[in-house]
């Protein structure tokens, strides 16, 4: 073996993503690897969007209230920007407020020898695909569907049902406005 074989190879980065529906605990598992990684030693960042201050501005908030420091940026290009070279380990919460250049930055990221992990939402509240995190499902070397509890029936949950007569596809909130619900029980908006 060569020895740049032997670095790239020591070297190796990859895409972690943890996806489903509102309330599935997404944020609590991204929060559990990000403590773990701290535990041992290896040197994290955590990033969140700009758009979501829903419980903080400077920490990633689970809806159970564990939380983490974060750093907020307005694009997935700024998060390239604050990266110190010697991290280790990047947190991205949200990943579905991001642009699509998040898919390009997680790349790279990643080809830099980084452990990449973002959490967010897979589907919107019309259950269809929220970009850009099919693009980031399909580069990950690591899959994560959490799953929620239907606030109707009680089975397993995987859609995010709205509340409130808002057609807005971004619409920052919390159980005020959004729901588990399962695939039977989920009411999709009638355009």
């Amino acid at each position: 073996m060569t020895e740049q074989f032997q670095y790239q190879r020591g070297n190796l980065g990859w895409i972690e993503v943890v996806c489903g529906s509102m309330f599935s605990g997404k944020s609590e598992e991204l929060i559990r690897r990000l403590r773990r990684a701290q535990i041992a030693r290896q040197r994290v960042q955590i990033f969140k969007p700009r758009l979501d201050n829903r419980y903080s501005e400077d920490h990633i908030v689970s809806h159970s209230d564990m939380k983490l420091k974060s750093q907020l940026v307005a694009t997935a290009n700024e998060i390239l920007e604050l990266v110190d070279g010697r991290t280790q380990v990047i947190g991205i919460d949200e990943g579905q407020f991001f642009d699509m250049q998040l898919v390009a930055v997680c790349n790279k990221l990643a080809d830099m020898g980084k452990r990449v992990i973002v959490a967010g939402l897979d589907q919107d509240y019309r259950g269809r695909p929220f970009d850009p995190m099919p693009q980031l499902l399909a580069i990950s070397e690591y899959i994560t569907k959490t799953l929620a509890i239907c606030v109707i029936c009680g089975a397993p949950a995987n859609r995010t049902h709205r509340l409130v007569d808002n057609t807005d596809r971004m619409l920052v909130g919390a159980s005020d406005m959004y729901e588990a619900r399962c695939r039977l029980c989920f009411e999709p908006p009638q355009d």
